[in-house]
């Protein structure tokens, strides 16, 4: 198979990814009740979070909201249809439905951030970090915009581990010479699916131990 060049390859994997992530902040402030602007701020939040940090601490500009400033409009009209869509057929929205397009884009952006930040020949602990950042950033600011502890810190299942993973296993596919893809698809696949197994098993990660425990 004829392989993708790799800034293809990346502006569409950040389109899903960004896309994924764009869902899971709008039905997070749909459930807050929160009015069209605040749904708004939460879903760019999600969406481009971990990805602006990301292009921060390696100076790559423009960052993709810059570059690609009609996804911002976009995101505003779907933001607003969803809005009156879901109050007019009276959705309600459970806490469980932002855990699918959170482990899509979980996957898709730690796979990303690694490849990215492989490109500048950097270690790989902070090519890892730097998936993981991408990956976890923007759930973070998801649930702090919505008055919540991020659960990426706080419920005590495997979330950033498994972004860590999936960046070790992009680290070690480059390293084996397969294709820009094969790189991110299938590092990305295995993330998301790992935290889906992980949501439906309740796997969990080891907690501190207090005396009020």
């Amino acid at each position: 198979m004829v392989d993708v060049t790799a800034s293809t390859l990346q502006v569409a994997i950040e389109v899903f990814a960004t896309a994924a992530f764009a869902l899971s902040g709008l039905i997070a402030g749909a459930r807050k009740k929160l009015d069209a602007f605040g749904v708004f701020v939460v879903t760019g939040v999600a969406a481009f979070g971990g990805g602006t940090l990301r292009d921060v601490l390696l100076d790559r500009r423009p960052f993709f909201w810059v570059e690609h400033a009609n996804w911002i409009w976009l995101m505003l009209c779907v933001c607003m249809l969803a809005m009156f869509f879901m109050r007019h057929k009276h959705i309600q929205l459970t806490e469980r439905a932002i855990l699918i397009p959170d482990a899509l884009g979980l996957g898709l952006y730690a796979a990303l951030g690694t490849q990215i930040t492989l490109q500048q020949q950097l270690p790989l602990i902070v090519c890892t970090l730097m998936g993981v950042m991408t990956a976890v950033f923007g759930g973070v600011l998801r649930d702090i915009f919505c008055n919540e502890i991020p659960k990426a810190f706080s419920d005590y299942q495997p979330y950033a581990v498994i972004a860590f993973l999936g960046g070790l296993l992009v680290w070690l596919l480059n390293q084996l010479g397969a294709a820009s893809w094969i790189c991110i698809f299938i590092p990305a696949t295995l993330v998301t699916l790992l935290r889906i197994l992980a949501i439906y098993f309740a796997w969990r990660l080891p907690g501190w131990k207090t005396e009020s425990n």
